[in-house]
């Protein structure tokens, strides 16, 4: 990967509804060299896939957890079991194993304190392995997603 490939991945960060053309403009490459590079970046999944960027409140799902997740056991029968179930859950937004304890971090968007209760009692509480679930309330988002530094 070069600074050109860089260059189109920082600007497909930005805005992943450019047209090729205007992408082949802001990067100052022919249309067809810009359209080999992205079709390379696609290739080697440089490129995962293009989203939109949703406001979670406007869909009515403002209130965000953060869920520490540490399990009774650590077998690779278990964890495949947790990780199967936790991707499964669709207020689930993201999922990470981490090194030492706890063994997971979870982000977790629901409507209101009281749909999150529901949640974790009848499926977070539920899922393989677990022993112990700590749950912190996001107050405010300091830093907002945002595009991976080239």
């Amino acid at each position: 990967m070069d600074a050109i490939d860089r260059k189109i991945l920082a600007v497909l960060q930005e805005d992943g509804r450019l047209s090729l053309t205007d992408l082949a403009d802001r990067v100052s490459l022919s249309l067809s060299s810009c359209h080999r590079r992205l079709r390379e970046l696609e290739r080697i999944d440089a490129i995962q896939g293009y989203r939109a960027v949703v406001d979670a409140a406007q869909l009515g799902l403002g209130f965000e957890v953060l869920v520490f997740v540490t399990m009774r056991q650590e077998d690779r029968r278990t964890l495949q079991a947790f990780d199967t179930a936790v991707s499964r859950i669709s207020h689930v937004v993201q999922a990470q194993r981490l090194f030492g304890d706890p063994d997971y971090l979870l982000r977790v968007v629901t409507a209101d304190l009281a749909s999150y209760q529901r949640l974790y009692m009848e499926t977070l509480a539920e899922l393989p392995g677990v022993q112990r679930l700590n749950s912190t309330i996001v107050m405010e988002q300091v830093v907002a997603p945002r595009p991976l530094p080239a």
